[in-house]
Protein backbone atom coordinates (compact mmCIF):
# COMPACT_ATOMS: atom_id res chain seq x y z
CA UNK A 1 0.00 0.00 0.00
CA UNK A 2 1.62 3.63 -0.93
CA UNK A 3 2.66 5.71 1.99
CA UNK A 4 0.21 8.12 2.86
CA UNK A 5 2.25 11.56 2.43
CA UNK A 6 -0.14 13.47 4.58
CA UNK A 7 1.05 11.61 7.71
CA UNK A 8 4.18 13.08 9.88
CA UNK A 9 7.27 11.02 9.20
CA UNK A 10 9.93 13.02 10.73
CA UNK A 11 9.83 15.98 13.99
CA UNK A 12 9.12 18.82 11.48
CA UNK A 13 6.20 16.67 9.90
CA UNK A 14 4.95 15.89 13.65
CA UNK A 15 4.89 19.65 14.44
CA UNK A 16 3.03 20.38 11.28
CA UNK A 17 0.29 17.78 11.37
CA UNK A 18 -0.56 18.73 14.88
CA UNK A 19 -0.25 22.74 13.88
CA UNK A 20 -2.41 21.54 11.01
CA UNK A 21 -4.90 18.87 12.05
CA UNK A 22 -5.42 18.76 15.76
CA UNK A 23 -7.65 21.04 16.45
CA UNK A 24 -9.82 19.73 13.28
CA UNK A 25 -9.61 16.62 15.01
CA UNK A 26 -10.74 17.27 18.61
CA UNK A 27 -13.88 19.00 16.93
CA UNK A 28 -14.68 16.29 14.41
CA UNK A 29 -14.37 13.51 17.90
CA UNK A 30 -16.46 15.82 20.08
CA UNK A 31 -13.92 16.62 22.21
CA UNK A 32 -14.52 19.64 24.16
CA UNK A 33 -10.63 19.99 24.28
CA UNK A 34 -7.55 18.75 24.45
CA UNK A 35 -4.27 18.93 24.91
CA UNK A 36 -1.00 16.87 23.38
CA UNK A 37 2.77 17.09 23.51
CA UNK A 38 5.31 14.72 21.94
CA UNK A 39 9.18 14.26 23.22
CA UNK A 40 11.21 12.87 20.13
CA UNK A 41 14.75 12.87 21.79
CA UNK A 42 15.29 16.65 23.13
CA UNK A 43 12.60 17.86 21.28
CA UNK A 44 9.10 18.90 22.38
CA UNK A 45 6.12 19.49 20.69
CA UNK A 46 2.77 20.79 22.04
CA UNK A 47 -1.06 21.48 20.93
CA UNK A 48 -3.79 22.67 22.08
CA UNK A 49 -7.52 23.47 21.00
CA UNK A 50 -11.15 23.60 22.25
CA UNK A 51 -12.50 24.78 25.53
CA UNK A 52 -11.60 24.33 29.24
CA UNK A 53 -15.21 24.26 29.99
CA UNK A 54 -18.39 24.32 27.86
CA UNK A 55 -19.89 26.02 30.57
CA UNK A 56 -17.80 29.09 30.20
CA UNK A 57 -16.04 28.82 27.13
CA UNK A 58 -12.44 29.67 28.03
CA UNK A 59 -10.42 28.23 25.41
CA UNK A 60 -7.42 25.63 26.26
CA UNK A 61 -4.00 26.55 25.55
CA UNK A 62 -0.64 24.60 25.77
CA UNK A 63 -0.60 25.94 29.57
CA UNK A 64 -3.90 24.56 30.63
CA UNK A 65 -3.50 22.17 33.60
CA UNK A 66 -5.61 18.55 33.00
CA UNK A 67 -6.27 15.80 35.71
CA UNK A 68 -3.71 12.70 34.58
CA UNK A 69 -5.96 10.38 36.64
CA UNK A 70 -4.56 7.03 37.19
CA UNK A 71 -1.44 8.08 35.56
CA UNK A 72 -0.65 9.49 38.87
CA UNK A 73 0.29 6.08 39.83
CA UNK A 74 3.36 6.08 37.70
CA UNK A 75 4.31 9.12 39.94
CA UNK A 76 3.29 7.33 43.36
CA UNK A 77 5.31 4.26 42.57
CA UNK A 78 8.42 6.79 41.80
CA UNK A 79 7.90 7.98 45.49
CA UNK A 80 7.81 4.09 46.48
CA UNK A 81 10.77 3.19 44.38
CA UNK A 82 12.66 6.45 46.00
CA UNK A 83 12.31 4.75 49.30
CA UNK A 84 13.44 1.48 47.94
CA UNK A 85 16.73 3.39 46.62
CA UNK A 86 17.05 4.52 50.02
CA UNK A 87 16.88 1.37 52.09
CA UNK A 88 13.77 2.24 53.32
CA UNK A 89 11.32 -0.12 52.09
CA UNK A 90 11.73 -3.38 50.90
CA UNK A 91 9.40 -4.69 48.27
CA UNK A 92 8.46 -8.25 48.83
CA UNK A 93 8.53 -7.95 52.73
CA UNK A 94 4.60 -7.47 53.91
CA UNK A 95 2.82 -4.34 53.88
CA UNK A 96 2.13 -4.06 57.55
CA UNK A 97 5.76 -4.69 58.71
CA UNK A 98 5.90 -0.83 57.61
CA UNK A 99 2.12 -0.12 57.90
CA UNK A 100 1.12 -1.56 61.06
CA UNK A 101 -2.22 0.57 61.13
CA UNK A 102 -3.01 -1.46 57.39
CA UNK A 103 -6.15 -3.82 58.55
CA UNK A 104 -8.54 -5.58 55.94
CA UNK A 105 -11.58 -8.01 55.92
CA UNK A 106 -9.29 -10.78 55.57
CA UNK A 107 -7.15 -10.88 58.02
CA UNK A 108 -4.63 -13.57 57.53
CA UNK A 109 -4.29 -12.16 53.82
CA UNK A 110 -3.55 -8.47 55.36
CA UNK A 111 -0.23 -10.09 56.79
CA UNK A 112 0.91 -11.42 53.88
CA UNK A 113 0.24 -8.53 51.04
CA UNK A 114 3.26 -7.03 49.88
CA UNK A 115 4.29 -3.67 48.21
CA UNK A 116 5.40 -5.10 44.41
CA UNK A 117 1.67 -6.82 44.87
CA UNK A 118 0.14 -3.32 45.43
CA UNK A 119 2.53 -1.78 42.76
CA UNK A 120 1.11 -4.56 39.94
CA UNK A 121 -2.48 -4.57 41.18
CA UNK A 122 -2.22 -8.22 42.07
CA UNK A 123 -3.13 -7.81 46.02
CA UNK A 124 -6.55 -9.47 45.51
CA UNK A 125 -8.39 -6.91 47.84
CA UNK A 126 -11.61 -4.88 45.87
CA UNK A 127 -10.39 -2.19 44.04
CA UNK A 128 -12.48 0.45 44.05
CA UNK A 129 -13.00 1.83 47.44
CA UNK A 130 -13.77 5.81 46.61
CA UNK A 131 -14.53 7.04 50.81
CA UNK A 132 -14.51 10.57 51.46
CA UNK A 133 -12.49 11.48 54.00
CA UNK A 134 -12.32 15.09 53.93
CA UNK A 135 -9.97 18.13 52.29
CA UNK A 136 -7.66 17.85 55.15
CA UNK A 137 -4.24 16.48 55.09
CA UNK A 138 -5.11 13.46 56.86
CA UNK A 139 -7.49 12.78 54.09
CA UNK A 140 -5.24 9.30 53.20
CA UNK A 141 -4.60 8.52 56.78
CA UNK A 142 -8.71 8.53 57.11
CA UNK A 143 -8.82 6.40 54.05
CA UNK A 144 -6.70 3.75 55.06
CA UNK A 145 -8.52 3.61 58.76
CA UNK A 146 -11.81 3.00 57.17
CA UNK A 147 -10.59 -0.75 55.35
CA UNK A 148 -11.15 -3.13 58.37
CA UNK A 149 -13.93 -4.21 56.80
CA UNK A 150 -12.58 -4.78 52.66
CA UNK A 151 -13.61 -7.55 50.73
CA UNK A 152 -10.76 -10.23 49.64
CA UNK A 153 -11.71 -11.42 46.06
CA UNK A 154 -9.03 -13.54 45.52
CA UNK A 155 -5.72 -14.63 47.28
CA UNK A 156 -2.35 -12.10 47.03
CA UNK A 157 -0.85 -12.97 44.09
CA UNK A 158 -3.10 -15.06 42.36
CA UNK A 159 -4.27 -12.43 39.24
CA UNK A 160 -4.18 -9.16 38.11
CA UNK A 161 -7.17 -7.08 38.65
CA UNK A 162 -6.62 -3.31 38.51
CA UNK A 163 -6.70 -1.70 41.86
CA UNK A 164 -7.46 2.03 43.26
CA UNK A 165 -7.59 1.14 46.62
CA UNK A 166 -4.02 -0.79 46.52
CA UNK A 167 -2.87 2.77 45.53
CA UNK A 168 -4.37 4.64 47.85
CA UNK A 169 -2.29 2.21 50.73
CA UNK A 170 0.80 2.74 49.00
CA UNK A 171 0.32 7.04 49.30
CA UNK A 172 -0.51 6.21 52.95
CA UNK A 173 2.75 3.93 53.11
CA UNK A 174 5.08 6.95 51.20
CA UNK A 175 3.47 9.43 54.06
CA UNK A 176 4.79 7.24 57.26
CA UNK A 177 8.19 6.90 55.30
CA UNK A 178 8.60 10.62 54.79
CA UNK A 179 6.54 12.19 57.81
CA UNK A 180 4.71 14.73 55.17
CA UNK A 181 1.78 14.58 53.69
CA UNK A 182 1.52 12.81 49.80
CA UNK A 183 0.69 16.14 48.02
CA UNK A 184 3.79 17.69 49.67
CA UNK A 185 6.00 14.33 49.21
CA UNK A 186 5.13 14.09 45.61
CA UNK A 187 6.24 18.03 45.10
CA UNK A 188 9.78 17.94 46.98
CA UNK A 189 10.68 14.43 45.55
CA UNK A 190 9.60 14.49 41.90
CA UNK A 191 7.94 18.15 40.72
CA UNK A 192 10.20 20.70 42.36
CA UNK A 193 13.71 18.56 41.31
CA UNK A 194 12.09 18.55 37.81
CA UNK A 195 11.41 21.80 37.63
CA UNK A 196 7.25 21.24 36.43
CA UNK A 197 5.74 24.48 37.75
CA UNK A 198 2.38 23.55 36.66
CA UNK A 199 2.02 20.24 38.53
CA UNK A 200 -0.75 20.50 41.21
CA UNK A 201 -1.73 18.02 43.20
CA UNK A 202 -5.37 19.79 44.57
CA UNK A 203 -7.78 21.95 43.19
CA UNK A 204 -6.40 24.84 45.60
CA UNK A 205 -2.95 24.85 43.16
CA UNK A 206 -4.50 24.05 39.80
CA UNK A 207 -7.37 26.96 40.37
CA UNK A 208 -4.22 29.54 40.36
CA UNK A 209 -3.75 27.96 36.56
CA UNK A 210 -5.76 28.15 33.35
CA UNK A 211 -7.53 24.34 34.39
CA UNK A 212 -9.64 21.97 31.89
CA UNK A 213 -12.97 21.19 33.83
CA UNK A 214 -14.19 17.56 32.61
CA UNK A 215 -17.42 16.64 30.66
CA UNK A 216 -19.79 13.87 30.55
CA UNK A 217 -22.57 12.67 28.26
CA UNK A 218 -25.89 14.41 29.04
CA UNK A 219 -29.42 13.21 27.97
CA UNK A 220 -29.48 13.88 24.76
CA UNK A 221 -25.35 12.10 24.44
CA UNK A 222 -23.73 15.09 23.73
CA UNK A 223 -21.07 16.62 26.45
CA UNK A 224 -22.10 18.88 29.25
CA UNK A 225 -19.96 20.14 32.16
CA UNK A 226 -19.48 17.31 34.84
CA UNK A 227 -21.15 18.94 38.21
CA UNK A 228 -17.66 18.26 40.52
CA UNK A 229 -14.47 19.26 39.37
CA UNK A 230 -12.44 16.31 41.42
CA UNK A 231 -13.10 12.83 42.68
CA UNK A 232 -12.05 13.13 46.70
CA UNK A 233 -9.23 13.49 47.91
CA UNK A 234 -8.10 10.75 49.76
CA UNK A 235 -7.97 9.00 46.71
CA UNK A 236 -5.30 10.70 45.70
CA UNK A 237 -2.35 8.67 45.29
CA UNK A 238 -4.48 6.90 42.94
CA UNK A 239 -5.20 9.74 40.88
CA UNK A 240 -8.48 11.20 41.80
CA UNK A 241 -7.23 14.87 41.21
CA UNK A 242 -3.35 15.36 39.87
CA UNK A 243 -3.34 18.11 37.51
CA UNK A 244 -0.55 19.30 34.88
CA UNK A 245 0.10 20.54 31.85
CA UNK A 246 1.00 17.84 28.66
CA UNK A 247 4.19 19.70 28.46
CA UNK A 248 4.92 18.79 32.41
CA UNK A 249 3.73 15.54 32.49
CA UNK A 250 6.54 14.58 29.71
CA UNK A 251 8.97 16.32 31.89
CA UNK A 252 8.28 13.61 34.09
CA UNK A 253 8.67 10.71 31.81
CA UNK A 254 12.07 12.34 30.51
CA UNK A 255 13.23 11.47 33.72
CA UNK A 256 12.56 8.39 33.16
CA UNK A 257 13.89 8.24 29.95
CA UNK A 258 16.95 9.70 31.06
CA UNK A 259 18.01 7.06 33.72
CA UNK A 260 15.96 8.87 36.56
CA UNK A 261 17.99 11.86 36.29
CA UNK A 262 17.11 15.55 36.35
CA UNK A 263 17.50 17.93 33.51
CA UNK A 264 20.35 19.60 36.35
CA UNK A 265 22.26 16.12 36.74
CA UNK A 266 20.11 15.17 40.16
CA UNK A 267 19.54 11.80 40.28
CA UNK A 268 15.88 11.77 41.13
CA UNK A 269 15.67 8.02 40.43
CA UNK A 270 18.01 4.91 40.59
CA UNK A 271 18.77 3.49 37.33
CA UNK A 272 17.83 -0.22 39.14
CA UNK A 273 14.59 1.77 39.95
CA UNK A 274 13.99 2.83 36.24
CA UNK A 275 14.54 -0.42 34.83
CA UNK A 276 12.91 -2.06 37.49
CA UNK A 277 9.74 -0.36 37.07
CA UNK A 278 9.28 -1.40 33.15
CA UNK A 279 9.87 -5.52 34.21
CA UNK A 280 7.09 -7.53 33.52
CA UNK A 281 5.41 -9.18 36.39
CA UNK A 282 2.42 -10.18 35.52
CA UNK A 283 0.26 -10.92 32.33
CA UNK A 284 -3.37 -10.03 31.45
CA UNK A 285 -6.31 -11.59 30.22
CA UNK A 286 -7.53 -10.69 26.55
CA UNK A 287 -8.89 -6.96 27.52
CA UNK A 288 -10.06 -4.26 25.31
CA UNK A 289 -7.06 -1.50 25.54
CA UNK A 290 -5.29 -2.75 28.54
CA UNK A 291 -1.73 -4.30 28.26
CA UNK A 292 -0.50 -7.47 27.68
CA UNK A 293 1.65 -6.90 31.07
CA UNK A 294 2.22 -4.53 34.00
CA UNK A 295 5.58 -3.88 35.57
CA UNK A 296 5.43 -1.52 38.87
CA UNK A 297 3.18 1.37 38.04
CA UNK A 298 3.76 0.71 34.26
CA UNK A 299 1.45 -0.99 31.67
CA UNK A 300 3.11 -2.69 28.82
CA UNK A 301 2.34 -3.49 25.77
CA UNK A 302 3.87 -5.92 23.24
CA UNK A 303 4.53 -4.74 20.20
CA UNK A 304 6.70 -6.12 17.13
CA UNK A 305 8.99 -2.93 17.89
CA UNK A 306 9.59 -3.81 21.44
CA UNK A 307 7.71 -2.83 24.66
CA UNK A 308 5.52 -0.06 25.16
CA UNK A 309 5.40 1.60 28.65
CA UNK A 310 1.98 3.39 29.26
CA UNK A 311 -0.84 4.13 31.29
CA UNK A 312 -4.26 5.83 30.82
CA UNK A 313 -6.55 7.88 33.17
CA UNK A 314 -9.94 9.05 33.86
CA UNK A 315 -11.74 10.74 36.23
CA UNK A 316 -15.08 13.00 36.09
CA UNK A 317 -15.18 13.82 32.64
CA UNK A 318 -11.22 13.62 32.18
CA UNK A 319 -9.23 11.56 30.37
CA UNK A 320 -5.57 10.68 29.83
CA UNK A 321 -3.34 9.09 27.53
CA UNK A 322 0.67 8.36 27.96
CA UNK A 323 2.91 6.13 25.57
CA UNK A 324 6.12 5.46 25.88
CA UNK A 325 9.11 3.99 23.53
CA UNK A 326 11.81 3.65 25.71
CA UNK A 327 14.29 2.40 22.90
CA UNK A 328 13.71 5.60 21.11
CA UNK A 329 13.18 8.92 23.64
CA UNK A 330 9.71 8.53 22.27
CA UNK A 331 7.04 9.52 23.74
CA UNK A 332 3.43 11.03 23.35
CA UNK A 333 0.70 12.56 26.44
CA UNK A 334 -2.98 13.50 25.11
CA UNK A 335 -5.31 15.21 28.10
CA UNK A 336 -8.49 15.72 27.27
CA UNK A 337 -11.54 16.72 28.89
CA UNK A 338 -14.72 14.94 27.46
CA UNK A 339 -16.04 12.94 23.74
CA UNK A 340 -15.13 10.37 22.10
CA UNK A 341 -12.01 10.11 23.39
CA UNK A 342 -10.59 7.07 22.33
CA UNK A 343 -11.34 7.85 18.37
CA UNK A 344 -9.17 10.85 18.79
CA UNK A 345 -6.56 8.57 20.68
CA UNK A 346 -6.45 6.63 17.67
CA UNK A 347 -5.78 9.51 15.31
CA UNK A 348 -3.14 11.20 17.55
CA UNK A 349 -1.14 8.96 19.91
CA UNK A 350 -1.49 6.06 17.50
CA UNK A 351 -0.33 8.10 14.53
CA UNK A 352 2.43 9.65 15.92
CA UNK A 353 3.94 6.86 17.65
CA UNK A 354 3.49 4.84 14.00
CA UNK A 355 4.93 7.73 11.62
CA UNK A 356 7.72 8.39 14.06
CA UNK A 357 8.62 5.52 15.39
CA UNK A 358 7.16 2.75 13.32
CA UNK A 359 5.45 1.60 16.41
CA UNK A 360 1.92 0.15 15.92
CA UNK A 361 0.62 -0.23 18.91
CA UNK A 362 -1.90 -3.71 19.12
CA UNK A 363 -5.37 -3.20 17.44
CA UNK A 364 -8.09 -3.00 20.24
CA UNK A 365 -10.37 -6.43 19.92
CA UNK A 366 -13.43 -6.46 17.72
CA UNK A 367 -16.51 -8.60 17.01
CA UNK A 368 -15.77 -11.57 15.18
CA UNK A 369 -17.65 -11.42 11.64
CA UNK A 370 -19.40 -14.88 12.46
CA UNK A 371 -19.29 -15.35 16.76
CA UNK A 372 -19.39 -19.14 18.01
CA UNK A 373 -21.98 -20.08 19.41
CA UNK A 374 -21.34 -20.98 23.40
CA UNK A 375 -22.91 -22.54 26.50
CA UNK A 376 -23.84 -19.03 28.33
CA UNK A 377 -25.48 -21.07 31.51
CA UNK A 378 -22.01 -20.69 33.49
CA UNK A 379 -21.47 -16.96 33.02
CA UNK A 380 -25.59 -16.17 33.98
CA UNK A 381 -26.38 -14.29 37.16
CA UNK A 382 -25.51 -11.56 39.04
CA UNK A 383 -22.17 -10.31 40.12
CA UNK A 384 -21.34 -6.99 42.07
CA UNK A 385 -18.61 -4.41 43.86
CA UNK A 386 -18.68 -1.46 45.52
CA UNK A 387 -19.39 0.62 42.83
CA UNK A 388 -21.39 -1.63 40.39
CA UNK A 389 -24.35 -4.16 40.04
CA UNK A 390 -23.91 -5.67 37.15
CA UNK A 391 -27.06 -8.65 35.70
CA UNK A 392 -25.58 -11.31 33.08
CA UNK A 393 -28.64 -12.72 31.13
CA UNK A 394 -28.86 -14.56 27.83
CA UNK A 395 -30.24 -12.81 24.88
CA UNK A 396 -31.96 -15.66 22.92
CA UNK A 397 -29.46 -15.73 20.15
CA UNK A 398 -26.46 -17.48 21.76
CA UNK A 399 -25.25 -13.90 22.92
CA UNK A 400 -25.29 -11.62 26.42
CA UNK A 401 -26.45 -9.23 27.51
CA UNK A 402 -24.85 -7.28 30.32
CA UNK A 403 -26.26 -4.70 32.55
CA UNK A 404 -24.18 -1.95 34.93
CA UNK A 405 -26.32 -0.22 36.78
CA UNK A 406 -23.74 2.49 38.85
CA UNK A 407 -24.14 2.63 43.04
CA UNK A 408 -22.11 4.76 45.30
CA UNK A 409 -20.07 7.60 44.71
CA UNK A 410 -20.07 6.33 40.54
CA UNK A 411 -23.71 7.39 40.77
CA UNK A 412 -23.15 10.04 42.48
CA UNK A 413 -21.07 11.80 39.47
CA UNK A 414 -23.77 11.28 37.28
CA UNK A 415 -22.80 7.72 35.60
CA UNK A 416 -25.99 6.51 33.74
CA UNK A 417 -26.48 2.51 33.79
CA UNK A 418 -25.83 0.91 30.41
CA UNK A 419 -26.64 -2.15 28.46
CA UNK A 420 -24.06 -4.37 26.23
CA UNK A 421 -24.97 -6.91 24.12
CA UNK A 422 -21.72 -9.10 23.98
CA UNK A 423 -20.77 -11.84 21.29
CA UNK A 424 -18.49 -14.90 22.23
CA UNK A 425 -14.49 -13.49 21.27
CA UNK A 426 -12.00 -15.97 22.59
CA UNK A 427 -12.61 -18.93 25.43
CA UNK A 428 -14.56 -17.52 28.31
CA UNK A 429 -14.18 -13.97 26.87
CA UNK A 430 -16.99 -12.05 25.43
CA UNK A 431 -17.19 -8.51 23.71
CA UNK A 432 -19.84 -5.70 22.82
CA UNK A 433 -21.51 -6.18 19.65
CA UNK A 434 -21.36 -2.27 19.65
CA UNK A 435 -18.49 0.16 20.43
CA UNK A 436 -17.92 1.67 23.50
CA UNK A 437 -16.96 5.34 24.03
CA UNK A 438 -15.07 4.18 20.80
CA UNK A 439 -14.06 0.53 21.89
CA UNK A 440 -15.29 -2.59 22.07
CA UNK A 441 -15.24 -3.92 25.40
CA UNK A 442 -14.12 -6.97 26.20
CA UNK A 443 -15.52 -8.97 29.86
CA UNK A 444 -13.71 -12.18 30.59
CA UNK A 445 -15.34 -15.12 32.72
CA UNK A 446 -12.73 -16.63 35.35
CA UNK A 447 -12.67 -18.61 37.83
CA UNK A 448 -15.28 -21.54 38.97
CA UNK A 449 -17.74 -22.06 41.94
CA UNK A 450 -20.06 -24.29 41.90
CA UNK A 451 -20.06 -25.01 38.06
CA UNK A 452 -20.60 -20.73 37.58
CA UNK A 453 -18.28 -18.21 36.33
CA UNK A 454 -16.76 -16.84 40.06
CA UNK A 455 -15.90 -13.48 38.64
CA UNK A 456 -16.81 -11.49 35.36
CA UNK A 457 -13.07 -9.34 34.91
CA UNK A 458 -13.25 -5.86 32.61
CA UNK A 459 -9.59 -5.29 34.05
CA UNK A 460 -11.10 -5.18 37.39
CA UNK A 461 -12.42 -8.69 39.08
CA UNK A 462 -15.72 -8.28 39.99
CA UNK A 463 -17.24 -11.34 41.93
CA UNK A 464 -20.24 -13.40 41.88
CA UNK A 465 -22.91 -11.84 43.83
CA UNK A 466 -25.79 -14.99 43.62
Amino acid sequence: MPHDQTRPRTHSDGARFLQESFADLVAEHGVPGASIAVLAGDQVITAAAGTTSLATGVEVDTETVFQIGSITKVWTTTLVMQLVDEGLLDLDRPVRDYLPELLIGDRAAGEVITTRQLLCHTAGFEGDIFTDTGRGEDAVERYVATLSDLPQLFAPGETFSYNNTGFVVLGRLVEVLRGQPYDQVLLDRIATPLGLASVSPSPYEAILRRAATGHMPGADGAPEAAPTWALARSNAPAGSMLAMTAGDLLGFVRMHLNRGAAPDGTQVLSVAAVEAMRERQVDLPLLSGMGDAWGLGWELFDTPQGTVVAHDGGTIGQAAFLRVVPEQGLAVALLTNGGEVFGLFNATVARLLDELGGVRLPDRPTPPAAPATVDVGRFLGRYADTIYDIEVTEDGTGGLVLDRIPKDVIAEIGEQPMRFSLVHLDGDSFITVEPVRGIHVVFAFIGEVDGKAKYVHYGRVVARAD
